[in-house]
């Protein structure tokens, strides 16, 4: 038997981590998100033109027709009337009938939530309504 002269390394030795799967997972998540990043669709919001700019049209006229205004205290009013979710999908179907090409004024105030911002902006989408102008009210 063929022993080591230098018995003591052998106890020495510390095993090795492979890290090369380590770095190819990263790769693979740092590409895909590369390539995902510029396909991802982000809900965009367009700001009104300035009053000097606004144009003279009907649908500015119509869109007063159509104002909802959601309170500090999140409740949804239109008409100066309190008004439920419900309530709003049914309003919205019928104002959609009457004035096709209106554009919804939701008057939100700063104080609200988001969440309920959410709720009425998705019930417009859900009505046909393609565009809605936002107002915040400031606190």
């Amino acid at each position: 038997m063929a022993r080591s002269l230098f018995p003591e390394e052998e106890q020495f030795d510390e095993p090795l981590i492979n890290l090369t799967p380590l770095i190819d997972v990263v790769f693979v998540v740092l590409i895909s998100f590369m390539i995902i990043a510029p396909v991802i669709d982000t809900d965009h919001v367009q700001l009104a033109p300035g009053l000097a700019n606004r144009p003279k049209d009907s649908s500015a006229t119509q869109s007063g027709a159509l104002t909802i205004v959601v309170r500090a205290d999140n409740s949804i009013w239109v008409d100066h009337r309190p008004i439920a979710l419900s309530g709003l999908d049914k309003w919205l179907q019928a104002e959609k009938k009457i004035h096709p090409h209106a554009i919804p004024k939701l008057i939100h105030d700063s104080r609200a939530q988001f969440g309920t911002y959410q709720s009425v902006k998705n019930r417009i989408e859900a009505c046909g309504f393609e565009e809605m102008d936002v107002i915040l009210q400031p606190q």
